[in-house]
């Protein structure tokens, strides 16, 4: 005798047996991470004090190059 799926037998185990279905999460898919491309820049949001933003866009253009640069010396890159 094969082993058969439990038949449904009354309306209340058909509608727990409905909301299993649509309740049940299904597997999320894994996470890939994108292959770091050399020297390419990340766009990222970042909270500057008043007084630090005006210090580097004195020089004018470029500010964001140099509050870059200031980060990688700090950070000993």
């Amino acid at each position: 005798m094969q082993d058969r799926p439990r038949r449904i037998t009354s309306t209340r185990d058909a509608a727990e047996a409905m909301f299993k279905q649509v309740t049940t999460k299904p597997p999320e898919a894994p996470v890939l991470k994108r292959p770091a491309v050399p020297g390419a820049k990340e766009q990222v949001s970042l909270r500057l004090d008043r007084e630090v933003l005006d210090y580097f866009q004195e020089a004018g253009p470029g500010w964001q190059d140099r509050i870059n640069e200031a980060l990688r010396k700090i950070a000993g890159k």
